[in-house]
């Protein structure tokens, strides 16, 4: 499992929720009156941007480390820790909203059906996750280091479905689609040491079975075939690839 550290999401990778502002504003369109779920909402920065629309928002995320940062730095949003897949609230909202979090919610298919069941007849739901071929140099790069130390492999904690998988998941949840995009979107991970902070904190649970040792050879062996790749010369910038969807309950 991932041990989160709020400072350090915020100070180093704060890409993740800069670039999704328009995901608020354009895609959940929030209205003032009513009740949003923020589900896997980090360290709360959109919750808050939410909530400023005058909605009444909650946001949750499995990690009590990530609600402890976002309560601490937006005291007047209510945050609590909750697993999507047993997901629980006490009334049905009006819209629901995801931004990076849900290619860490496996299964999906019980993610999607639990965050249908909190949303009312005619709700909306709103989410940004990664998309097929999303960080695949540093999937490759990990694979290519295990290979080459003769490791073991080691199974990625994400999923990164197409658009079509994603519709189909959706639906089976009892959503109708109303759009897609898949898009590239390359960040920068800022700093010499930036593609090695980025797998130490998103691969914390892919590199967990690794020894001291070899979970130091992996990050050279990996940094080493990255580096070609994604090093501008002055950055590190990830392939980032997202999806978006924009689904409604049927009335």
């Amino acid at each position: 499992m991932t041990e989160w550290d709020a400072g350090t999401y915020r100070a180093r990778h704060a890409f993740v929720f800069e670039a999704s502002a328009d995901l608020v504003d354009g895609w959940l369109a929030p209205r003032a009156g009513e009740a949003v779920l923020d589900v896997g909402c980090g360290t709360g920065e959109l919750t808050a941007r939410i909530a400023r629309s005058g909605a009444q928002t909650l946001g949750v995320d499995a990690s009590a480390a990530m609600v402890d940062g976002a309560r601490a730095r937006f005291p007047d949003v209510p945050f609590e820790v909750q697993d999507v897949h047993v997901l629980s609230v006490p009334a049905p909202f009006d819209a629901a909203f995801s931004n990076a979090a849900l290619h860490w919610m496996r299964p999906l298919d019980v993610a999607f059906a639990r965050i249908r069941a909190a949303l009312r007849p005619g709700a909306r739901f709103a989410l940004e996750m990664g998309g097929a071929g999303n960080v695949q140099v540093t999937l490759d790069a990990v694979a290519h280091a295990t290979r080459t130390l003769g490791l073991p492999d080691l199974a990625s904690p994400w999923v990164f479905p197409s658009t079509a998988e994603l519709c189909a998941l959706l639906e089976g949840a009892g959503f109708r689609v109303e759009r897609t995009l898949l898009f590239e979107r390359p960040s920068r991970l800022d700093g010499e040491d930036g593609f090695r902070v980025w797998l130490e904190s998103f691969g914390q649970a892919w590199l967990a079975p690794l020894a001291a040792d070899a979970h130091a050879a992996v990050l050279r062996e990996a940094e080493a075939f990255a580096r070609p790749r994604l090093w501008d010369g002055s950055a590190w910038v990830s392939d980032y690839v997202r999806l978006r969807a924009l689904a409604v309950v049927p009335e």
